[in-house]
């Protein structure tokens, strides 16, 4: 919806249902002087300024849990499509540049025995640690670091998000025994998943220094928020072969994708379509749904960010 359409449109509503590509900030919550909620539609709430909602009474909720399996997915998918070379491939044939098969040729990189990375601790980070073992890879998880204060920046990468009642809304406090540094695991990991929120706090974490410090064999995947990788940092690193590809479904400047990105052949490109299953997106509206119900019922909200 264009964003003037929505400034007229609620101006006299009880709640709203945006999605991630709405900015719900001081001048929306202005002109909805009857608004009590603002339900969300996906796991992250960064385009939701949440204290000024807050500062207004205004109830925020969020979509976690229901979207965790399919995100893990995507993951997967996207570790195997840019380790093997699957997407390069395809291109290949279809530019009719196959004519023969070859010991040596396209040759990609194997999974087992590999250490996976993974920066965010919460339920999506830990479905893609669960299905590490079926292709024979350990997994490591960045040690939530609290710089200063506590609660300081960065100190939420590894809080578990707030379930719904769904298959993981239970799961118990993970172990810190796989923890370790940030930079220790730059420094040895072979793949690196990214699922940290958005936010200030995680903004350009993967920057020239972080990319600098990763293995020249290893591979960056990035399903959380584009924010959180410095793009110009990232295609300085591929230009200088610094690293051996990466696979994003998320970008800093959504839709717009740097041409440069997109002249590697050894970086996989998404649409943002970590939770895009019919199952998911209906599951998702549907949680959005009946936080405003419940709320507009007077009862308190299922699913309300901190």
């Amino acid at each position: 919806m264009p964003r003037a359409e929505m400034l007229s449109r609620v101006a006299d509503k009880d709640a709203l249902i945006p999605v991630i590509t709405d900015r719900v900030d001081d001048e929306v919550l202005d002109a909805a002087p009857n608004l009590k909620i603002i339900a969300n539609i996906g796991v992250g709430y960064d385009n939701i300024d949440a204290a000024a909602a807050r500062r207004r009474g205004v109830i925020v909720t969020n979509t976690p849990d229901v979207l965790t399996d399919a995100v893990a997915e995507l993951t997967w998918g996207l570790i195997l499509g840019v380790m093997r070379r699957l997407t390069e491939g395809d291109r290949v044939i279809r530019a009719g540049k196959w004519n023969r098969w070859s010991f040596e040729f396209m040759l990609g990189a194997g999974l087992s025995g590999k250490q996976l990375g993974i920066i965010g601790r919460g339920r999506i980070g830990r479905a893609v640690a669960e299905k590490a073992p079926a292709f024979g890879m350990t997994t490591v998880f960045a040690r939530r670091e609290r710089n200063g204060a506590a609660g300081g920046p960065l100190a939420q990468w590894n809080e578990p998000e707030r379930g719904a009642g769904g298959n993981r809304a239970e799961a118990a406090a993970p172990s810190a025994e796989n923890d370790m540094s940030l930079d220790q695991l730059l420094v040895t990991s072979d793949v690196i998943s990214i699922h940290a929120p958005g936010g200030p706090d995680t903004r350009h974490l993967i920057n020239r220094k972080a990319l600098a410090r990763m293995k020249r064999s290893a591979f960056l995947v990035n399903t959380a928020r584009g924010s959180v990788i410095d793009e110009e940092a990232l295609i300085w690193a591929l230009n200088e072969r610094l690293i051996a590809g990466a696979a994003l479904d998320v970008f800093e400047r959504e839709p717009d994708v740097p041409a440069a990105l997109k002249a590697f052949d050894n970086v996989l490109l998404v649409p943002h379509l970590g939770s895009a299953t019919r199952e998911t997106r209906t599951a998702m509206a549907d949680l959005a749904a009946r936080n405003v119900i419940a709320v507009l019922s007077g009862n308190p909200p299922l699913t309300p960010v901190p």
